[in-house]
């Protein structure tokens, strides 16, 4: 059984991560963590309780987390790719015409999702330490909660099994500048600074999650075979579809006659951890640039080299996943909702 933390800022693809995890048998999935990216943190710590209820997590708690980066100045939302609710504009009274800050909030009786007392940072150095070793740090949004949990527990890298991040590209060229994927351009601080931690960190970005796209098929699949889960994926991904095949890759398949899809960058997190021998990892000590026009941009040195600069002395070694059976982590994502939506396993499920 794998005890996780899910790092999230809920986004599309961080809905069908969150519901990946749940639904398979050996994920307990303890908490979400929330931070701003997709959306501000009202909205993402909003839409995790909205996820959480819809799928029936009611069981697993909220601890809301940072709302702008470790260091730099806030970027904008990207809601011109996750709808101006964050989650494809599904949230109860949001629709694409009305901006996001009118969205109508569910009553509070309405939300089950617990909102914990602690900060997102405190909770995760407290549950660490209440299972020493035992937690999976899996991260698909900024890194600016668990970078500061680092910084008020130094020790915390030995505190957990690991950390399993989605973002980054080291050959693939970034969806926010030619260089830079979102996560790692939204806190380049916070990233390079776990990077430097010596604790077992995979990082799974955008060279494999430019691979596994689903398909309007598959989402239909999910929406007639699994549930509200199903139907919540499918409804949600409606937007996230569309950007998609408006521009990049995905608009060049359509255009050669494959059907509309999307990439499940985040849900590709939790494959990583499930099922590890999909992916083929190249490991070196790694950076990622802090600011300028390479801002966010991840580099990693393969070749062992002796450099002069300091900025490269005494790193671990980062895994990076650099390929992928991206036909196996669809699958297996597909069939682990449909044949478990019932049988979650969060923190109060088990």
């Amino acid at each position: 059984m794998h005890k996780i933390i899910l790092d999230t800022d809920p986004g599309v693809d961080d809905a069908m991560a969150i519901a990946y995890a749940f639904a398979h048998p050996e994920i307990e999935l303890l908490a979400l963590t929330t931070v701003f990216g997709n959306h501000s943190i009202e909205f993402t710590t909003r839409n995790a309780q909205y996820i959480l209820d819809t799928i029936g997590a009611t069981n697993v708690s909220v601890a809301r987390g940072a709302s702008t980066p470790s260091v730099q100045s806030l970027r904008p939302y990207p809601d011109f790719v996750h709808g101006a609710d964050g989650i494809g504009n599904v949230y109860p009274g949001s629709t694409p015409q009305k901006p996001a800050s009118q969205a109508v909030a569910l009553d509070s009786d309405a939300r089950h999702a617990v909102i914990e007392d602690l900060d997102a940072a405190d909770f995760i150095i407290a549950s660490a330490r209440k299972h020493p070793g035992q937690i999976t740090l899996v991260a698909v949004g900024p890194l600016t909660n668990i970078a500061e949990a680092y910084r008020r527990e130094p020790e915390l890298p030995a505190l957990v099994a690991g950390l399993v991040l989605m973002g980054g590209a080291l050959d693939e060229p970034g969806n926010v500048t030619p260089l830079a994927e979102a996560n790692f351009f939204n806190d380049p601080h916070a990233a390079d600074a776990l990077l430097a931690a010596d604790w077992p960190v995979t990082v799974v970005g955008l060279d494999v999650t430019h691979q596994i796209m689903i398909s309007d098929s598959d989402l239909q699949r999910l929406g007639d075979q699994a549930g509200k889960t199903g139907r919540l994926l499918r409804q949600s991904s409606r937007f996230y579809v569309d950007f998609y095949t408006s521009s990049g890759a995905a608009k060049i398949a359509v255009s050669q006659g494959a059907e509309p899809q999307c990439a499940m960058h985040d849900a590709a997190a939790i494959a990583c951890l499930l099922i590890p021998d999909a992916f083929d990892m190249q490991s070196g000590p790694s950076r990622v640039v802090p600011d300028g026009v390479a801002a966010g941009q991840l580099a990693m040195d393969r070749k062992g080299y002796v450099y002069a600069t300091s900025h490269w002395q005494n790193r671990p070694d980062t895994h990076v996943c650099m390929a992928v059976d991206a036909a196996r982590v669809l699958e297996h994502f597909l069939t682990t909702i449909i044949d478990n939506q019932d049988q979650g396993t969060g923190a109060g499920q088990r």
